[in-house]
């Protein structure tokens, strides 16, 4: 029963409510840093940043406090030589074999990528079982609470949060037409687009060129929709075929 109430003594409540004051400070500026990536339309927007700030402060947090590993049982037994278990090198083995997890759900279509949420949170829940697995129990059920609460709720406020889509565009010239990028980047921004710098990719076969690039919209509320755009390339000559999606890259 002593060794159990260790893990809930004073000294332990405190530290835990130190490290959680942490986990808040770092999940707030990772979230800040976030949504400056989600404001651009990119795919690792404010939920994947925090998740990653607040489990990474986790992992380094914890290591300031030795004494307090295991409910204090190693000071205790060994007479203050925390070190000499050495359970660092436990977390990193551990946290290096999760990040080839995660990478395992992160998929790439175009320009389109996806699952990257998905991996921050199996790395984030690996951080939760290390803090468990030293003692951190509260600091722990702090953590996993502010992990669901963003992957829960942060995608509504990124979606009141001002911030601009993107749309990955593959335009397919007929045979000898000769597009102009001038012309082209004109006609984006008369609906509302800016084509994005360094996206453009242009190829030929049999004389037809292809062109794809990555449209950004110039506001949350600007850029025309999808079905508008499609069925204006629908009408235009110089044009083969088409394809449309939304973009997060």
């Amino acid at each position: 029963m002593a060794t159990l109430t260790s893990y809930w003594s004073p000294g332990e409540l405190a530290t835990n409510g130190i490290i959680l004051l942490n986990l808040l400070g770092a999940l707030v500026l990772g979230l800040l840093v976030g949504y400056e990536r989600s404001y651009h339309g990119r795919a690792a927007g404010m939920r994947t940043y925090g998740l990653v700030c607040m489990a990474s402060c986790a992992l380094t947090v914890i290591g300031g406090y030795p004494e307090f590993w295991f409910g204090g049982q190693v000071t205790q037994h060994l007479g203050g030589l925390a070190a000499a278990t050495d359970p660092t090198r436990i977390v990193q083995g551990i946290v290096t074999g999760i990040g080839f997890l995660g990478a395992g759900v992160i998929m790439r279509e175009g320009f389109n990528i996806s699952g990257l949420t998905t991996a921050a949170s199996i790395w984030a829940s690996s951080v939760i079982g290390v803090m468990v697995g030293l003692g951190f129990y509260l600091s722990a059920m702090g953590l996993a609470f502010l992990c669901a609460m963003s992957m829960i709720f942060l995608y509504k406020l990124e979606a009141w949060l001002p911030s601009r889509h993107a749309v990955a565009i593959t335009m397919r010239f007929r045979q000898g037409y000769m597009p102009q990028e001038a012309a082209l980047r004109k006609m984006a921004l008369m609906r509302g687009y800016d084509i994005a710098g360094g996206s453009l990719m242009i190829g030929s076969d049999g004389g037809k060129q292809e062109w794809r690039f990555v449209a950004i919209a110039l506001s949350k509320r600007s850029g025309s929709s999808l079905s508008q755009v499609s069925a204006e390339l629908a009408q235009f000559d110089g044009i083969d075929g088409y394809t449309l999606t939304h973009a997060r890259n």
